[in-house]
């Protein structure tokens, strides 16, 4: 009698919606310039102010929380288009998602700033690098961009950092103690993005085996994926 093969189970990528209200947003030293530029609209230096960090540092959730407080449209600035700007500025408010070098429209862009100064609209642009990185050919539109006030946000801290692995695991419903927290916080990179990824390969390896999230299971899947998310 030909044995039975044991069916392999299949881990299904479900979506997970991750909440970008006030109450969930995570503060620590890494951040607090960015909430404390949120929460001192409108007295701001500048009407329009820019939010510097890398990739998963939380200028979308900070851009999001000034966004409900004040109103705000939110656009990315690869999208954005002149004619498109008295929309978008309709509010008084608007938030300019992405700034990157050759992937907006420069003009539309130098319109929209120059539409704000006179109807005395805020606007709140995010950028993964500082604006001197930025390759600009319109020399008004650089030298109008440098002059905006930066808030930078820094990696997180480790209080911020465990607190992040704890946040993105609650958001997938996944059971952890500190045993696994303290584990992925001393091992991968410290970034919200090596968190969030770390998280997402965890949760599917375990829907695949069948198994609960322990620090085993971590130890394994850093072993034999060794993703880029961790150190070497």
């Amino acid at each position: 009698m030909a044995s039975r093969v044991q069916p392999r189970q299949l881990a299904f990528a479900l979506p997970h919606a991750e909440s970008l209200s006030r109450d969930n947003f995570l503060e620590g030293p890494a951040n607090a310039a960015g909430l404390a530029l949120v929460d001192s609209w409108p007295d701001w230096p500048n009407p329009v102010m820019l939010l510097v960090g890398p990739e998963g540092s939380g200028k979308s959730h900070l851009a999001a929380i000034w966004a409900e407080q004040t109103g705000a449209r939110s656009t990315s600035a690869h999208v954005l288009t002149a004619a498109e700007v008295p929309r978008q500025l309709a509010t008084g408010a608007l938030v300019v998602e992405d700034l990157k070098s050759a992937e907006f429209d420069e003009r539309a862009l130098f319109h929209l700033l120059n539409l704000a100064r006179e109807d005395a609209a805020s606007v709140l642009i995010t950028a993964r690098v500082p604006i001197a990185s930025l390759n600009i050919e319109l020399r008004d539109l650089k030298s109008r961009l440098r002059a905006i006030p930066a808030i930078e946000l820094s990696p997180p801290d480790d209080r911020l950092f465990r607190a992040l692995i704890v946040k993105f695991c609650a958001d997938r419903q996944m059971a952890v103690d500190e045993s696994v927290v303290g584990f992925l916080a001393a091992r991968i990179e410290r970034s919200v993005v090596a968190a969030r990824q770390t998280v997402e390969l965890l949760d599917s390896e375990a829907l695949r085996l069948g198994r609960p999230v322990t620090r085993t299971l971590a130890a394994e899947l850093l072993r034999r994926d060794r993703p880029q998310a961790t150190r070497g």
